[in-house]
C-alpha cells in the first residue's frame, strides 16, 4: 500500500508559524535555484499538481512560479531533510528563477569567507 499525500505532509516538521523552508533545485543539474515557503497546502498542492506553489509570508496568499511571469517550475521530485523541517524540491525550471530575473536567486551577492585555510 502507497503512503498518502496528507501521510507524506505529516511527516513535515513545520515551524510555529506552519511553514517549512522549500529549497528549489534544478532537477538535472543540481543547481540551487530559490528557497520559497509552504504550508501544508502549498505543499499538497505541489505535490498533487506538479507545478511548485507557495505561502507568500509578505502577501499572504498562495503564489506559483510562472503563473505571470511564464517562468514555471514543474516537479520532478522532493525530499525531506534529516530533520524534517526542510525540503529539497527538484524541478524543471523553465525560465528564470528569481524574481530579479537572473536564472538562480543565489548569484547576486558573494558572501567568500574571510578565515584561513584549516590547520
Amino acid at each position: 500500500m502507497s503512503e498518502s499525500i496528507e501521510d507524506r505532509i505529516a511527516r513535515v516538521a513545520f515551524n510555529s508559524d506552519g511553514l517549512v523552508a522549500a529549497i528549489i533545485q534544478q532537477w538535472d543539474t543540481h543547481e540551487v535555484l530559490m528557497l520559497g515557503w509552504m504550508d501544508a497546502e502549498a505543499l499538497r498542492r505541489t505535490l498533487t499538481e506538479g507545478r511548485v506553489t507557495f505561502w507568500s509570508r509578505s502577501r499572504q496568499e498562495y503564489w506559483r512560479k510562472g503563473d505571470t511571469s511564464g517562468h514555471a517550475q514543474y516537479v520532478r521530485g522532493a525530499r525531506l531533510d534529516c530533520d524534517g523541517d526542510a525540503i529539497l524540491v527538484q524541478v524543471e525550471q523553465i525560465g528564470a528563477a528569481c524574481h530579479t530575473g537572473d536564472r538562480t536567486c543565489f548569484d547576486a551577492d558573494d558572501l567568500d569567507p574571510i578565515a584561513g585555510e584549516p590547520e
